[in-house]
């Protein structure tokens, strides 16, 4: 007997291990650290300013950093639920801000950014579809950043997640441009589905991209101890770009609409041509055999008194000339 071949083994799926890592600021020191004891080492240094970022979270690993940095219950009981919509809430002395990155690639993908400012502190808290480190705002060197303050940390991530939503309406509104091309071309059943798609798209862009208005109105008209005077110039300029964010969603949500009322009047449109020019042929056929009918009956009499071979030849031909006259006009009508 031939032994069965073994059977091909599942790949098991591939997790993200939880990674804590970040910089702090004592002096004019700049120290890394890339787990949780050392954060608490670093902690323990005079007037450090800290930084910690905690990439892939499971619902161990941010109680133990929360509880080193005396973050409320309650913020982190909505950091790990991770479930928010973009925010801002402050509680006994700390600010929560909820926002999202987003990419695209033929769908939107929102990841949640939890990040929460202290006095010496802040924390951000993701998955791993996002890398804060990659941001240009950072310029390869936080350590610079959280020199100024974490506040001004706090906005150069948020002025990077905010710089990032544009590439993205470029990239939705290029397909809208290719859309409305293929509508007037040729209007398809898989043009529509994608135009119902990419409207989806857009309110789930919008749901997540709107509220965060909101958060820098209020971080730039509420006194916040947290944020020095001389910093709300700068969150006031992640507010203008969010309100140019908004504006080229509304745009773009237009366009999408416009662009269904186009694919639904080009639909019409070939209906009504469809229509016209069958009626056209119509009126030829029923033309030609309605004076058919009537030569035919009782050959009358004898095709019109002529032999009955030439009489039939003689109307035969008239009913196709004027088959023929009518042709032309409905064509020059552009009826046919």
């Amino acid at each position: 007997m031939t032994a069965a071949a073994p059977e091909p083994e599942t790949a098991a799926p591939v997790e993200v291990a939880p990674l804590v890592h970040g910089v702090a600021r004592s002096g004019d020191r700049t120290i890394e650290f890339h787990d949780v004891a050392s954060l608490a080492a670093v902690l323990k240094e005079p007037d450090a300013r800290v930084w910690v970022d905690v990439t892939a979270p499971d619902g161990a690993m941010v109680p133990e950093v929360v509880t080193l940095l005396n973050v409320h219950p309650l913020t982190a009981e909505d950091i790990v639920e991770r479930n928010q919509r973009a925010k801002v809430e402050e509680i006994e002395g700390s600010l929560h801000v909820v926002m999202f990155a987003i990419t695209y690639d033929g769908a939107v993908k929102e990841t949640e950014i939890d990040l929460v400012l202290a006095p010496n502190s802040l924390l951000t808290v993701h998955d791993s579809g996002w890398d804060p480190h990659t941001l240009t705002q950072l310029r390869g060197d936080p350590g610079a950043l959280l020199e100024r303050g974490p506040d001004f940390l706090l906005y150069a991530l948020t002025d990077g997640l905010v710089d990032g939503y544009f590439p993205v309406l470029d990239a939705i509104e290029d397909e809208i441009d290719q859309l409305q091309d293929d509508v007037i071309a040729k209007p398809t059943t898989a043009t529509l589905e994608r135009l119902f798609a990419l409207k989806r798209e857009l309110i789930s862009l919008r749901r997540a991209v709107s509220p965060a208005r909101e958060i820098f109105n209020q971080l730039t008209n509420r006194d916040l101890a947290l944020v020095a005077n001389e910093h709300i110039i700068y969150f006031r300029d992640v507010y203008d770009h969010l309100i140019r964010v908004t504006d080229e969603l509304d745009n773009d949500r237009d366009l999408v609409a416009g662009t269904l009322d186009v694919y639904l009047s080009t639909i019409n449109n070939n209906l009504s041509v469809i229509m016209k020019r069958l009626t056209g042929v119509t009126v030829l056929l029923a033309g030609v055999g309605g004076l058919a009918g009537i030569f035919g009956m009782s050959e009358s009499p004898a095709a019109f008194s002529l032999t009955e071979g030439v009489g039939f030849w003689v109307i035969s031909g008239s009913i196709f000339a004027i088959a023929g006259v009518a042709a032309l006009v409905l064509r020059k009508r552009d009826w046919i």
